[in-house]
């Protein structure tokens, strides 16, 4: 028998609606009382009257750049935290730069579900590599968790042989991090002679996960799931686990949350099935996103998953709306090449590619030279490596090589395989 992690997840798809659009004018009238930027944000939006799909589609779409410069303007948060509820919360901040509140009470990013559906259960070990530091990626998967009642190694982000020595002593059964490490910690605990076998599931997200690198992993022993999410709403959305371990088709869109698929550079939602930008409405109340744009691609699947939970599926990930790119988990803005090049006036164009290199993420900054002057390349990935905290190459082009097309930022890894 399926097992749950509460009734919500099979409620009647029109109960929930019911339920997401009665507690929204509430929740759309406190934002704009407690946050000064939804204030001015939504000026002349009557709260009440935000009580369906179609009201709601009226209201402007908040992306992240948009945020990222009213947070500049009005530091730290724009105006869009609700700084009464800030005292004993954490703060974070993330790539450029963006910062967030972390929300009260038990797992507030709901990241439990996403770790039961893969089957999870209490009592498991889970290694968590994501980052401690600074953004909240290890804290969204660590509340969630412990809140399921797992005990939680923070490893964190880096220090490969330390991480191998305490999984192979603590033998967690369960890995959570971006795809690209567990395979980083297993191939060097095969290297150390460290047996990290103990892994049977794995809770991924920061990063694409390859079909070959699922397929890999479960030659390994090592069933993977996903979890789709983000610092500013937490898991939108997440895979569920087959009676064999495999994943069902789609991502289940998490309770408390109201998901849109909108048309790129528009809040106008597209026809059920069509590719578009995630847009996402969620009931946080210390740090309110209403139809905040996340850049993501993703296109909704029609009918309820076989596990048998009724929310929305999407697709999964599908590539970026705008151009800035997830390498390793981290954000890439187009602002920072600016700021590369800002440095670095011998440069007289840019563009940033993101590709594979073997199972890695792997970036390349190709430039073209301002006149005759020098260019000293090493410097020039130091600075990208300051303003990203990203390592990459730098590979000098002829002028007048790289495309007149607007592009500062090329992603061109093959989801497909």
């Amino acid at each position: 028998m399926v097992a749950y992690f509460d009734e919500r997840e099979i409620r009647d798809y029109k109960i929930r609606e019911a339920d997401l659009f009665g507690r929204l004018p509430a929740f759309v009238a406190r934002a704009m009382a407690r946050a000064p930027g939804w204030a001015r944000w939504l000026e002349g939006v009557d709260p009440v009257s935000v009580k369906s799909r179609e009201a709601l589609a009226r209201l402007p779409v908040l992306r992240k750049a948009e945020l990222a410069e009213f947070q500049a303007k009005e530091p730290p948060f724009g105006g869009f935290a609700d700084r009464d509820a800030l005292q004993g919360a954490r703060l974070f901040q993330s790539p450029g730069p963006i910062f967030e509140v972390q929300g009260a009470g038990v797992d507030p990013w709901q990241s439990a579900r996403a770790f039961f559906a893969a089957g999870v259960r209490a009592g498991d070990i889970v290694h968590n590599a994501f980052s401690y530091h600074l953004t909240p990626g290890g804290f969204i998967l660590d509340e969630g968790a412990r809140a399921l009642g797992c005990a939680v190694l923070p490893a964190g982000a880096g220090n490969t042989d330390a991480q191998v020595e305490a999984a192979a002593g603590l033998r967690p059964g369960v890995y959570c991090g971006t795809p690209d490490f567990l395979k980083i910690l297993l191939d060097r605990a095969a290297e150390m002679g460290r047996d990290l076998g103990s892994f049977r599931r794995a809770l991924v997200s920061g990063g694409a996960l390859f079909p070959a690198m699922r397929q890999d992993y479960a030659a390994r022993g090592v069933a993977v799931f996903q979890a789709y999410a983000t610092a500013e709403l937490g898991v939108i959305a997440y895979e569920s686990a087959a009676d064999d371990g495999s994943p069902y088709p789609g991502m289940i869109v998490n309770e408390k949350l109201i998901l849109e698929i909108v048309r790129p550079g528009t809040g106008d939602p597209v026809p059920a099935g069509e590719v578009g930008e995630v847009v996402v409405t969620s009931f946080n109340p210390a740090y309110p996103m209403i139809r905040f744009g996340t850049g993501d691609l993703s296109s909704v699947l029609s009918g309820a998953s076989p596990c048998g939970r009724t929310n929305t599926r999407i697709k999964g990930w599908m590539g970026r709306a705008d151009q800035r790119t997830k390498v390793k988990g981290m954000f890439v803005d187009p602002r920072q090449v600016a700021e590369v090049l800002r440095r670095h006036p011998e440069i007289a164009k840019a563009r940033l590619s993101v590709f594979r290199d073997g199972d890695r993420d792997a970036m390349r900054l190709d430039i073209e030279p301002a006149g005759a002057s020098a260019i000293d390349a090493k410097a020039i990935e130091a600075a990208l490596r300051d303003v990203t905290g990203l390592s990459g190459a730098v590979a000098m082009v002829d002028p007048g090589s790289l495309p007149n097309d607007g592009k500062v930022i090329v992603d061109e890894r093959d989801y497909s395989r």
